[in-house]
């Protein structure tokens, strides 16, 4: 583990907006080189993918299970500048269970947001888990990082959109899911940006009429005991991933209770905090938390 991580833990501010809002944004998260290197890397895959599933140039897709395409991709799974604050958010029995691109390509000639509208389709994540689950507001269980690898700084260029507060909201609070629903905002970031959402929060794509393709990198984290939402296709990285990665590749060494019952081994993230925790104790300019329970 990066010990720039401890430099980027989640801040009380950072906590309170994504309790009650159900997002947080981050600027700058990775660097313009990365982002530079991510771009050529992602139109390959998304070209591949398209070849593959027959999809034309001009569909809005979700490649999902992205993450075993390339290792480029693995420096976002624990990033220092924001793995540190989904331990913050979700602790430390997580896993990553979800991945998935979304390619937005620019709306045809002659197209415009005045002819063709928003584009909306609101929703929250993790599918029939909504139905499952019983109380009231349902439970977090798990959030996304999304990686923005296009300029968003303007409307119409794809951008995420959501509705700050309605992850406490298990029924839609509009009308039309494909319509604009009061206090609905569109996230307007530059390339580099991760945006923090919990999977309760309603949410949306949107057409993008710009020049370019709206690039997104999502990475889902949640707890260890909930099934990947994707194939995972990660075994080929195991052999050079340190017990952290491993972790968060879904790596057990206690079958499956390793998943619900962990030992140590199971959990290194666990052990690397309380190690870190001890040693905050004893320098005293260390006086945030890194580790509950």
């Amino acid at each position: 583990m990066d010990p720039a991580c401890l430099q980027h833990q989640v801040t009380e501010q950072e906590r309170t907006t994504f309790e009650r809002d159900g997002y947080l944004i981050v600027e700058n998260a990775i660097p313009q080189s990365l982002v530079d290197r991510l771009v050529p890397i992602s139109d390959r895959v998304d070209r591949q993918e398209r070849d593959r599933m027959g999809k034309s140039p001009e569909a809005r897709i979700n490649h999902y299970d992205f993450i075993g395409k390339d290792d480029a991709y693995l420096e976002l799974l624990d990033c220092p500048t924001t793995f540190p604050k989904v331990w913050g958010l979700l602790n430390w029995h997580i896993q990553l269970y979800h991945t998935h691109m979304t390619y937005t390509p620019p709306e045809p000639q002659g197209h415009s947001l005045e002819t063709h509208g928003l584009g909306l389709g609101w929703h929250q994540d993790s599918g029939t888990l909504n139905q499952d689950l019983e109380s009231t507001p349902r439970p977090r269980v798990s959030l996304k990082i999304a990686y923005f690898l296009t300029d968003t700084t303007q409307t119409g260029r794809g951008n995420f959109y959501v509705l700050p507060g309605s992850h406490l909201q298990d029924d839609f609070p509009g009308g039309d899911r494909k319509g604009m629903v009061d206090g609905g905002i569109p996230v307007c970031v530059p390339p580099g940006t991760a945006v923090f959402f919990d999977r309760r929060l309603w949410h949306s794509g949107s057409h993008n009429f710009w020049r370019e393709p709206r690039r997104v990198l999502f990475y889902g984290y949640s707890y260890r005991w909930l099934r990947p939402r994707d194939d995972m296709t990660v075994a080929h990285y195991l052999d050079c991933c340190d017990p952290i990665r491993q972790q968060l590749l879904g790596v057990t060494h206690s079958g499956g209770r390793g998943y619900t019952s962990p030992t140590s081994e199971d959990v290194p993230l666990r052990v690397w905090l309380e190690e870190q925790e001890a040693a905050a104790r004893r320098s005293p300019s260390c006086v945030n938390s890194m580790v509950a329970g």
